[in-house]
């Protein structure tokens, strides 16, 4: 079995970042395949509100995990968000999504978190099926409310 490595990414790890970056982009919406983009690795890594979990193999970079550290404004605590997780397709099926999760969840635990809510695309059955493994469901619904449909309102 090969060892995976999880660690936070820097801005030294962005030109590794933009090809699973491109590839999980082109993943969800299908269409042309979208080429890396170094310089919006750079800004997601450098970006003061996102942190983004690495997953390491050999040294490669296989998987990235994008996460935020909310307020919960009900109890005053702290929340984390995971946003979006990707593993390489040649890295899936081994653990890889599960340990950055369980990273985040260690995290979680030294920052005090109340838990980790992960909003997941219905559609997306290899991470709802990963999901529904290790978390409980929640009775809240996810919607989404697009800008660009209130600005012409």
């Amino acid at each position: 079995m090969t060892k995976i490595d999880i660690r936070a990414l820097g801005p030294d790890d962005a030109l590794k970042l933009a090809p699973l970056i491109a590839e999980n982009a082109q993943a969800l919406k299908r269409g042309a395949p979208r080429r890396p983009d170094a310089f919006y690795a750079e800004r997601i890594l450098g970006d003061k509100n996102a942190e983004v979990l690495g997953a390491f193999t050999d040294g490669k970079l296989i998987g990235f995990a994008v996460f935020f550290d909310l307020p919960e404004l009900i109890t005053g605590l702290r929340i984390g968000q995971l946003d979006d997780i990707y593993v390489h397709p040649d890295h899936r099926n081994q653990g890889t999504g599960r340990k950055m999760i369980e990273a985040l969840v260690v995290e979680g635990q030294s920052r005090g978190w109340l838990h980790l809510r992960w909003i997941v695309p219905g559609k997306n059955t290899p991470a709802v099926a990963l999901y529904e493994k290790i978390a409980e469901p929640d009775h809240r619904k996810s919607y989404v409310i697009p800008i660009d449909r209130i600005a012409g309102n």
